[in-house]
């Protein structure tokens, strides 16, 4: 019975994590069942054969359309149709549905009633530009065959090639994932270069001109989208809040509250005499006009080559091409004259601190050739060898050195329990029957159940220890991995995949959580189960000890073996997991676009490869189990062979309690040894997870948050003096300088505006002020006080940023706006009010309470650029940091909101960072930036006066 039982005992140690397995595979079950029965895009919410033949690309009728069938309409009754080869522009104020109309058009959304349709291929340019991780190149071919003329032609027109000259490896240079190593602009300009190379017949283009300068904006509208760019013979659909091209469109759009309130030609809508009209009016006047610049300022070329693949795969082809090099001279350069070319340049991630030098005749070969230095990010690296001890001492200390010790003691008392239990049976057996029955009964049996409760005492002390340990360590090792994460310097988040962050935070965490806890508490109780075992066998029948030395043998051979190809293999199988984290993550951004160029086959397939090279490694792990278990099988069996053959050979001399009990411990030896062999190597297979935890605490942090010796008091900053003394900066220490001996003064109180071409280095001005890139040289001080001493808390508590690209988190309006509840409702609705967003949200049926979808889908991008505005509003800093933050806004929206930060940061220093330049015409003083230094920094009477660099970006942009 004994025998009996002990074998039964470790199946049903098992049944508890079997049915936890099949609970939580039932949970997995109906989450996807659930995910999977949700509605999809219905295809015939756009028909793409209705028009052919017609003289029409796009038509839609009494349409009326919403994000999904639940929801209120975005589009009510539209009603319009393009002509093929129009160019037509979309216009309208924050939130009025422009975008709306695009997704619509591209069949995201779901129509409720009407008529869409949309004829031939179609290529989708999104307001936040999507980019891969992967090279420049790729991003733009976009899968479709490679056409060396078609896209050196695209490269010229998107103003890329300055930007491959100084790439560190051309267009075969990684760019980073979301585009890391480009600034806003070359994001966009490489988001339209990729619709562009792709050859469609209809171009959706959702303000892809507002993250660009004057001066290139006007450049890709003439060589791209305008009536002959590249494009002149598609249909596009331009959404724009810039009014300067209005007057070259075929036919304007007016949007306001998801209807179409106007539409007509340039002429047409100021003759109408509307609301429009009056808006035109009072912008146009200056923004239409062509610039009158000298004519040594402009020099372009136009060179005639010989190239036979000039034009797209769909194009018919020329003997010719046009190589267009737009050079600018600008005056007032004094020593450092010359001719640049028109785009940014990079030699550091997202500085791209120029303006290139390029010679229109250099051949185009030489910007694509491959160099050193075009990968940027790290892939996830898998360890070799035996995991080190100290990853062991890190998961003991994470659980408590105490808890760790109780719970080997507590493991040791309960089989030690065990055995004295069966031992005392055992003798109990042995005693003579009298009369029929056994004397002392009663103590035996007293004694068992005392033993026997002491057992179960400690089986279930241990458990909850080892629960409470596991709980414990796992918080312990999240929170010290999100804090590494969060201390770590910004080229930590360039360099690394989100993908590899994902997996330690899921898998990894994961694995911590329910895996560690339930293999060392079965390690340790097939442990103490074999050493009781070889004990009992050793007692019962010595002789037994003869074959443990061959038999151990054998077993540490094939122990050792499984470990060290189980724990490789693990390590394999982690590492491999990150790409489809990042891949997922990546697509799940890119979905709109990818359904937009109709790619979803490919980014099935890569899905599919990366999941399959993921299973390589994990495939062979299953069979190496299965190899052990045939081995330890043999070694088991072998054990209760010569256990049972010793007991037989000597049976005469031997207690037949003792044999009773020998054979019945050798009779669970094979599960037993395997189990263990098992947990042990799962024990070093899953303390992986430990270990790629650990990997990011040794990582480079940035500086202390607080600083014990140099902490200011709060609200340190009271006047918002700035002093940047000899202050030049890079990206990493591999890289060249984004800035270079910047040396100025701003009085508290002034308001500054920061221009330059794309990529001159004005974002990196900012970046420095909040510290995420440290000096390479130089200081920079905010009040008298020396930033680079003081913990970064203490800074950037103080001083506010609107970023170019708006943050929005997932969770209510009211905790993105007062995350730390610092507020009262009046503050936020007062703080809404101010940034023109309290009409919208009022109407919200949930007012404040709204959720934000996650990155703030469910929001414009200009919605979300004014909800960082009402934070910052929120938030009164002496020093705020405005980074293109009315890129995504149109003109009356943003003359509200420049007239808002000038009478409610009156007495803050207020920096911007703008390529629209009439917003900093009434600043200060303006500093003008190129390649990292400061080229002009004066009134902007006196830049205009100079007529230098900045009175030239002013002339660009029609303010002359």
């Amino acid at each position: 019975s004994v025998a009996l039982f002990n074998i039964l005992r470790f199946p049903l140690n098992m049944l508890p994590v079997v049915i936890s397995s099949l609970v939580q595979a039932s949970v997995s079950l109906k989450r996807l069942r659930l995910f999977l029965s949700h509605e999809e895009l219905d295809p015939g919410n756009v028909n793409r054969n209705d028009l052919k033949g017609s003289a029409y690309s796009i038509s839609m009728k009494n349409a009326t359309l919403s994000w999904s069938k639940d929801d209120s309409p975005c589009l009510k009754d539209i009603n319009l149709a393009i002509l093929e080869g129009s160019l037509v522009a979309v216009v309208g104020h924050v939130g009025c549905g422009k975008s709306s109309l695009i997704s619509a058009l591209l069949g995201e959304m779901e129509k409720q009633e009407g008529y869409v349709a949309v004829k031939g291929t179609v290529a989708y340019v999104s307001q936040q530009a999507w980019i891969q991780n992967t090279t420049l190149k790729d991003n733009i071919i976009f899968g479709q065959d490679w056409h060396k003329g078609w896209y050196n032609r695209v490269i010229r027109s998107c103003a890329l090639l300055p930007d491959l000259e100084m790439l560190p490896a051309g267009d075969e240079s990684e760019i980073g994932e979301k585009g890391v190593n480009l600034s806003g602009g070359q994001k966009q300009r490489v988001n339209l270069a990729r619709a562009v190379y792709n050859d469609c017949s209809v171009y959706f283009l959702d303000d892809p001109l507002s993250a660009v300068d004057a001066h290139v904006g006007r450049h890709i509208f003439e060589k791209v989208i305008g009536p002959k760019g590249l494009l002149k013979n598609t249909t596009r659909i331009l959404v724009t809040h810039g009014i300067n091209f209005l007057p070259q469109m075929d036919v304007i759009f007016v949007m306001v509250d998801g209807k179409i309130s106007e539409f007509g030609t340039y002429q047409e809508l100021l003759e109408q005499g509307g609301a429009f009209s009056e808006y035109l009016q009072a912008y146009a006047h200056k923004e239409t006009s062509e610039p009158e610049v000298e004519s040594e300022s402009e020099d372009i070329v136009l060179l005639e080559v010989e190239d036979a693949e000039d034009d797209g795969p769909n194009r018919p082809r020329h003997k010719k091409r046009r190589l267009s090099t737009i050079s600018r001279q600008y005056p007032g350069f004094a020593n450092k004259a010359e001719t640049t070319s028109l785009g940014g340049y990079s030699s550091s991630p997202r500085s791209n601190v120029g303006l290139s030098q390029f010679a229109g005749q250099q051949e185009l070969d030489n910007n694509t050739e491959e160099k050193a230095g075009g990968k940027l990010t790290v892939a996830d690296k898998a360890q070799t060898g035996r995991v080190k001890f100290s990853v062991y001492i890190k998961y003991i200390k994470a659980i408590g050195v105490c808890t760790s010790c109780l719970i080997v003691v507590a493991y040791i008392c309960q089989h030690v329990a065990a055995l004295f239990s069966n031992f005392w049976l055992s003798l109990w057996t042995d005693d003579p029957i009298v009369n029929g029955t056994q004397p002392f009964n009663k103590l035996r049996l007293g004694v068992y159940s005392a033993l026997g409760l002491g057992q179960g005492f400690f089986v279930l002390f241990s458990s909850v220890l080892m629960c409470a340990g596991g709980i414990i360590a796992s918080k312990w090792l999240h929170a010290d991995l999100l804090n590494d994460v969060l201390q770590s310097p910004m080229n930590f988040f360039e360099r690394t995949p989100s993908g590899n962050l994902v997996n330690r935070f899921a898998k990894d965490i994961d694995t911590i959580d329910s895996m560690i806890p339930t293999v060392i508490k079965m390690f340790l109780g097939s442990l103490f189960n074999v050493l009781i075992a070889c004990i009992v066998i050793l007692i019962a029948t010595p002789i037994v000890a003869v074959t443990f030395l061959p038999l151990g043998f054998v077993y540490f051979f094939v122990q050792k073996f499984y470990v060290a190809t189980s724990r490789q293999l693990k390590r394999l199988e982690s590492v491999s997991r990150s790409p489809i984290y990042s891949h997922f993550n990546e697509t799940l951004l890119g979905v709109s676009v990818i359904r937009a160029f109709g790619e979803q086959d490919r980014f099935l397939q890569e899905n599919d490869l990366r999941v399959d090279e993921n299973q390589k490694a994990y495939y062979p792990s299953i069979v190496a189990n299965r190899w052990l278990a045939v081995r330890l099988e043999f070694v088991g069996n072998c054990i209760v062979l010569f256990a049972a053959l010793f007991a037989v050979a000597y049976r005469l001399k031997l207690s037949a309690g003792l044999v009773g009990l020998s054979i019945s411990y050798a009779l669970q030896v094979t599960a037993t040894l395997n189990w263990l062999v098992r947990m042990s190597s799962e024990v070093e297979t899953n303390i992986v997870a430990v270990e790629r935890v650990k990997e990011y605490s040794e990582m480079e942090k940035e500086a202390p948050w607080f600083s014990n010796n140099n902490s200011p008091t709060s609200n340190w900053i009271q006047r918002g003096t700035i002093q940047f003394i000899g202050y030049s900066a890079r990206y990493r220490a591999d890289l060249d300088l984004v800035l270079k001996n910047i040396t100025l003064t701003i009085k508290g109180g002034e308001k500054v505006g920061i221009v330059g071409r794309t990529g001159a280095g004005k974002s990196s001005i900012a970046l420095g002020l909040f510290r995420i890139i440290e000096p390479a040289e130089g200081l920079i001080y905010l009040d008298g006080i020396n930033i680079s001493e003081i913990g970064l808390h203490d800074l950037r508590s103080e001083i506010t940023i609107i970023p170019q690209e708006p943050v929005v988190f997932s969770g209510s309006l009211r905790m993105n706006l007062d995350p730390f509840e610092h507020h009262s409702d009046n503050d936020l609705w007062n703080a809404l009010e101010l940034a023109h967003l309290k009409t919208f949200v009022s109407d919200l049926p949930n007012t404040l309470n709204h959720e934000c979808s996650e990155g703030g889908e469910n929001l414009s991008v200009g919605q979300r650029q004014l909800i960082c505005l009402a934070r910052a509003l929120l938030r009164k800093s002496k020093v705020l940091v405005l980074d293109e933050a009315t890129a995504a806004v149109d003109l009356v929206t943003d003359k509200l909101i420049q007239s808002t930060i000038k009478s409610h940061f009156d007495q803050s220093t207020v920096l911007t960072i703008a390529h629209r330049l009439h917003t900093i015409m009434d600043y200060t003083r303006v500093l003008v930036l190129d390649k990292g230094e400061i080229i002009e920094f004066d009134t902007p009477a006196n830049l205009l006066a100079k007529k230098g660099v900045f009175y030239h970006m002013a002339a660009d942009s029609g303010l002359l």
